[in-house]
């Protein structure tokens, strides 16, 4: 589940538009010039020929007969150009998801994008919508819920993996949702691209699982156990970077319209209970793309923030009063009432156990509400802003000034399973 506020709860050629599908596969079809390393992909069911430029989509592993692509040095792909090594990204129609896929394009790897046929929140983007999002990428249509659809996708492709990032997060961060795609799907993702090749998972994650009181926050921390011990005990050839960012602008970006119109800016006791150093999309993405071929990244857990201090609650309504030009007005918000309606909900679920999701989700909020998105100092147990890495340049200022011009639309947090 991406972070969210308690109050939100490659390529110098153009895709074109003319596509083929077969089964869960789509393979776009490219016009490249004639040449002698131009190699021809027959379409299994198909009269229709496909070319693609080796310089593009260059296989930097055969696959035989099994399927199984024969498994290259640990650090081979890292001493390639990004113009040679295959990426494949699951949870790519997600929030960051997106920004990770145009920005690894844009630095010149093979990027395989995995999308559903109908992708976004509540599924509204069919594949036309998804090719527009993902273009310049090599996009196939799959399930990371179904190992086996997901292997045949990836077999179907003709070439092998060399590092595969997910971007995977759960719609809402239910209990059941949870550990279906943050460990699950997850886990499906880890297991295809190993198969065919990969030597490399980079995982977006979250902070928050260094206090896991929430289930997707166990389902991520169980995977990223599973993880670790493949790259340090069981494959030593196998490496990771787990990523664990703080808040994202868009989880503090709910109340802007609300303020905007004139409403006071709504905050949980005194403002100053949780603290953070949100990041951008667009930075997180760049941070994500850093750990494909950056050694010193390797199999490292890597907390990462935005840049300037840690911002409260209070600070950040602060922030976007001066903005608009107006005297703070704050609605402060006892934080027991949400404890009171979580022991409501609770007590019920323990005799309609279906309302166990509600009450999930009532936790969900009342985490936000508390705890910052900092680094934890293991040895105090208090939330340490010194400790806590930033990245990137773009500022929350920044990120308020664009949506009190353009509002939230296309912002939406929720739905972020790829």
């Amino acid at each position: 589940m991406s972070l969210c506020s308690s109050f939100n709860v490659f390529a110098s050629y153009t895709p074109k538009p003319k596509t083929i599908f077969k089964n869960s596969i789509f393979v776009s079809q490219f016009q490249v010039k004639s040449s002698p390393l131009a190699s021809t992909f027959q379409i299994h069911g198909s009269s229709t020929n496909l070319k693609f430029s080796r310089a593009r989509l260059k296989p930097i592993s055969s696959l035989v007969d099994s399927g199984v692509s024969e498994t290259p040095t640990s650090s081979s792909f890292r001493n390639k150009s990004p113009k040679d090594v295959n990426v494949l990204v699951v949870g790519s129609t997600g929030y960051i998801g997106r920004f990770v896929v145009k920005e690894l394009i844009k630095r010149g790897f093979n990027v395989i994008a995995v999308a559903r046929e109908k992708s976004g929140i509540r599924g509204k983007n069919d594949k036309e919508e998804t090719l527009k999002q993902l273009q310049g990428a090599n996009v196939c249509f799959s399930d990371v819920t179904d190992l086996d659809v997901l292997e045949k996708t990836i077999e179907n492709l003709g070439f092998g993996v060399d590092v595969v990032v997910s971007c995977l997060a759960s719609r809402n961060g239910g209990i059941k949702d949870s550990w279906k795609i943050d460990y699950e799907a997850t886990k499906n993702s880890l297991l295809a691209g190993k198969k065919f090749g990969a030597k490399h998972f980079v995982l977006l994650s979250a902070i928050c699982v260094q206090k896991p009181l929430l289930e997707f926050q166990r389902a991520k921390l169980k995977f990223e156990a599973e993880l670790m011990d493949l790259a340090e005990s069981k494959d030593s050839s196998f490496t990771y970077s787990i990523v664990r960012p703080t808040a994202f602008f868009k989880s503090l970006g709910g109340q802007v319209e609300i303020v905007k119109d004139g409403k006071p800016y709504v905050m949980f006791g005194d403002g100053k209970l949780c603290a953070c150093k949100p990041i951008s999309e667009q930075d997180l993405a760049s941070f994500i793309s850093d750990c494909v071929l950056e050694e010193n990244k390797i199999n490292q857990v890597l907390p990462i923030g935005g840049p300037g201090k840690a911002l409260t609650p209070l600070e950040q309504g602060e922030i976007l009063f001066k903005i608009l030009g107006r005297e703070p007005k704050f609605l402060k918000v006892p934080i027991e009432i949400m404890d009171f309606v979580i022991g409501v909900l609770d007590s019920i679920a323990k005799i309609f156990p279906s309302v166990g999701e509600a009450a999930e989700f009532g936790k969900i909020g009342r985490y936000y509400a508390a705890e910052s998105m900092l680094i934890l100092d293991p040895e105090t147990g208090e939330y340490s802003e010194e400790k806590t890495p930033s990245y990137g340049k773009d500022t929350l200022e920044d990120f308020f000034e664009k949506v009190i011009r353009e509002g939230m639309a296309g912002q939406e947090l929720g739905e972020q399973f790829f």
